[in-house]
């Protein structure tokens, strides 16, 4: 049995809120890149060259990458022969905390109906799953809210099939237009159940940009999905080109025979995450 202390554990969160909100994963900064090299559309051009532009400011001056500095996920995966010297959700909720007000962060939670805000950031959003081994992952991710609130997630019938899914991510990034921020990263869970399919597709944004499933049908599923999306021609920030969205990943797993979950989370362009292996 490994221990890790709760103080290497908080020093390590306190790092992921801190750069992730100042550096862009060098994966989106070279599929921005990448995107410039290709785009035929001017208006597409200027907005991918300020967004790279933005990216080299915000690494430079230490400067936030957007204003909306967003809710503080993590996915865990904490090895089972790991044993952890305190409570892990609270060591990790307080080191994003401290990680927001050191970062000079913009604090964005607040009470659902009276909207008074919670001062700190919190709580932060936490999933953890039990893994073999005896190490720690830590995945974080600054989920904005506009890109948040264009994330939808439904029960289709097993009948739908891949003809339902295709067509309701496609639809659900027609609607979503402008508002996400595009470049987007699409998120896709299918399967399990209605509150897994949800945590499926926000965990498939941690994958870099470009790399597939591991499964071959998944991973052509992907690249089919990524270029119906990119075919609406919403393009960056929603004014025209064929960059609407950078990548889609699908995350699937085994669900109940009357039932097909299916969630669409959406990730703007300032793709904020990072991880660290204790």
């Amino acid at each position: 049995m490994r221990n890790i202390e709760a103080r290497e554990i908080h020093e390590a969160v306190v790092g992921l809120v801190t750069q992730a909100a100042r550096h862009l994963p060098p994966d989106v900064n070279q599929a921005l890149a990448a995107a410039l090299a290709r785009e035929e559309s001017d208006s597409a051009r200027e907005i991918l060259g300020q967004l790279l532009e933005n990216a080299e400011l915000a690494a430079r001056t230490g400067l936030p990458l957007c204003q909306d500095t967003g809710v503080g996920v993590f996915f865990v995966e904490l090895g089972a022969d790991v044993r952890v010297q305190g409570v892990l959700p609270e060591i990790i909720n307080a080191a994003m905390v401290e990680g927001y007000a050191k970062g000079l962060l913009r604090k964005s939670l607040c009470h659902p109906l009276t909207r008074k805000n919670t001062g700190d950031n919190s709580p932060a959003a936490i999933h953890v799953d039990i893994v073999p081994g005896d190490r720690l992952t830590i995945m974080h991710m600054a989920k904005g809210g506009g890109s948040e609130n264009m994330s939808r997630c439904t029960m289709l019938t097993p009948a739908q099939g891949w003809a339902g899914i295709k067509d309701f991510v496609v639809r659900r990034m027609a609607e979503a237009g402008p508002n996400p921020c595009p470049p987007t990263i699409v998120g896709v869970g299918i399967g399990g159940t209605f509150d897994m399919a949800p945590a499926l597709a926000k965990k498939a944004l941690f994958r870099p940009v470009g790399i597939r499933n591991p499964d071959p049908e998944i991973a052509a599923m992907e690249l089919e999905l990524l270029d119906a999306v990119n075919d609406l021609g919403i393009g960056p920030m929603g004014l025209g080109g064929r960059t609407t969205s950078l990548d889609v990943k699908i995350e699937m797993r085994p669900c109940h025979i009357a039932s097909l979950p299916l969630a669409v989370n959406v990730q703007c362009h300032s793709s904020r995450v990072r991880e660290v292996v204790l």
